[in-house]
C-alpha cells in the first residue's frame, strides 16, 4: 500500500488497525558514468514496494529521495541538504505523521552519508518529547534507521553475485538494483579504468580530483538486470522480517 497512491479515506482506515510505515530514505548524486543519479533514492524504494506486494498490512511513505551528499556536487545533477536542514525536515515528516496518530517510523535507508545526519534527526526528536513537561509532551514515537544492504542476507548475495570490485560507491549491486527496476535504464559504457581506485575524500573538488568518473572501488559494468532482480527479492524479503520486529518489538 503506498501513501501517495491512497486517498486520506484510506489512511484514516489504515491508522485502524495500525500506526505503523515505511519510508524510504536516499539521495540523489551521481553514481558513475553508467549508474543513475537517483540510485540511493531508487534502491530503498523499489524494495520497500517489492516487500509490500500484496501485503496490505505495510504503508510505504514518499521517499526522502534528497540527503546529505555534498561531496558530490562537482558533478553535475547532484543535490544536497545541509545537515540541519535536512534534520528539520525530518523533524517535519515525524511531526506530520505523529500528528495523524502514526506510533512508529521505519526509515529505510540507500545513503551511507545520510546515516549520522538521520541519527542526529532522531536525537532532537526524542529530546523534544524528553524535555517537554509530561502534560504536555508530544506523543511517543518509535523510530529506526535501517541500510538496506544491511538488513539479514542482503551484503551475503551481493558478495555472492559480485565477488570481486562491487566497491563502495556506485557499486555493481545498488547499480543492478535499479537496472532490474528501470531496464530501459541499462547503460552499455566502457568504463575506463575498468575498476575505480579506493581511497578517501573531503569536499566536492577534492572527491573529483581522487575519483574522476565518480565511482570508488566498483566495476558496475558487471550489473545485470538478473542480479538486481535476486537482490531485490532478498531484501525484500528480509524487509519484511525487520518491519516486523520493529512492530512487534514498539
Amino acid at each position: 500500500m503506498l501513501l501517495s497512491l491512497s486517498t486520506w479515506c484510506d489512511i484514516e482506515a489504515y491508522l485502524e488497525k495500525s500506526r505503523s510505515l515505511i519510508v524510504p530514505i536516499g539521495s540523489m548524486e551521481q553514481h558513475g558514468p553508467n549508474g543513475l543519479i537517483g540510485t540511493d533514492a531508487l534502491c530503498p524504494t523499489v524494495i520497500a514496494e517489492a516487500a509490500a506486494k500484496d501485503d496490505p498490512e505495510i504503508l510505504i511513505g514518499p521517499t526522502f529521495s534528497v540527503g546529505c551528499a555534498q561531496h558530490h556536487m562537482a558533478f553535475p545533477g547532484s543535490m544536497t541538504l545541509r545537515p540541519s536542514t535536512m534534520i528539520a525536515a525530518i523533524r517535519d515528516w515525524c511531526d506530520s505523521l505523529r500528528r495523524h496518530g502514526f506510533e512508529q517510523i521505519y526509515w529505510l535507508n540507500g545513503h551511507g552519508g545520510n546515516i549520522a545526519t538521520i541519527a542526529a534527526a532522531f536525537a532532537e526528536i526524542y529530546a523534544e518529547r524528553s524535555l517537554s513537561d509530561p502534560s504536555s509532551a508530544p506523543a511517543a514515537l518509535s523510530l529506526r534507521q535501517r541500510n538496506w544492504w544491511e538488513l539479514p542476507g542482503v551484503m551475503a548475495t551481493c558478495q555472492r553475485l559480485h565477488p570481486f570490485h562491487d566497491g563502495s560507491h556506485a557499486t555493481a549491486s545498488e547499480v543492478a538494483v535499479t537496472y532490474a527496476a528501470y531496464p530501459d535504464q541499462v547503460r552499455d559504457v566502457v568504463l575506463d579504468p575498468k575498476v575505480a581506485p579506493e581511497g578517501g575524500f573531503t569536499d566536492a573538488e577534492h572527491y573529483r580530483k581522487q575519483f574522476p568518473d565518480g565511482r570508488i572501488g566498483s566495476d558496475p559494468g558487471q550489473a545485470t538486470v538478473a542480479a538486481g532482480e535476486e537482490i531485490i527479492a532478498a531484501a525484500a524479503k528480509a524487509l519484511r522480517e525487520d518491519y516486523g520486529n520493529f512492530i512487534d518489538k514498539n
